[in-house]
C-alpha cells in the first residue's frame, strides 16, 4: 500500500469498537460479553487446528481464517474493556512493563516448543 501504514493506538481502537457498538444499539451485559469472546475464542482454535492440527475442513470458508479470528477477539476484548471502564492501552502497558523478565523465559528464542 504505497509504503504507508495506517496504525492505530489501542485506545483509538477501543473508542472505535465503542462507536461501532453505539451505532447499532448497545453493550451486552458482562456475562454475554464473556460468552461472546469464548465463543471467539473457539472459533480461533478451530482455524488453528484446521491450519495446523488434525481437524478436516469441511470446505472453502470453514474457519480457517486466523487473522479474522484474531480480529475478532480484539474488538470483543476492546469491547469488554470500553464497557467496564478499563484503558486497555495503560494495563497493557502496566502488564508488559511488570513481567518484562518473567516474559524472557516464556518467549525464549531456544525454545523449539512453540513451532
Amino acid at each position: 500500500m504505497g509504503g504507508t501504514e495506517n496504525k492505530m493506538e489501542i485506545n483509538e481502537a477501543q473508542k472505535k469498537a465503542k462507536e461501532l457498538i453505539l451505532h447499532y444499539g448497545d453493550f451486552w451485559p458482562p456475562l454475554s460479553m464473556m460468552a461472546r469472546i469464548t465463543e471467539e475464542v473457539g472459533e480461533l482454535a478451530r482455524a488453528m487446528n484446521i491450519k495446523y492440527g488434525g481437524k478436516r475442513s469441511k470446505g472453502d470458508g470453514d474457519g480457517r481464517e486466523i487473522g479474522k479470528e484474531l480480529s475478532d477477539i480484539l474488538f470483543t476484548t476492546l469491547a469488554i474493556a470500553e464497557a467496564q471502564g478499563i484503558d486497555l492501552e495503560k494495563v497493557y502497558e502496566k502488564k508488559v512493563e511488570a513481567d518484562y523478565e518473567k516474559m524472557k523465559g516464556v518467549y525464549s528464542k531456544n525454545d523449539n516448543t512453540n513451532n
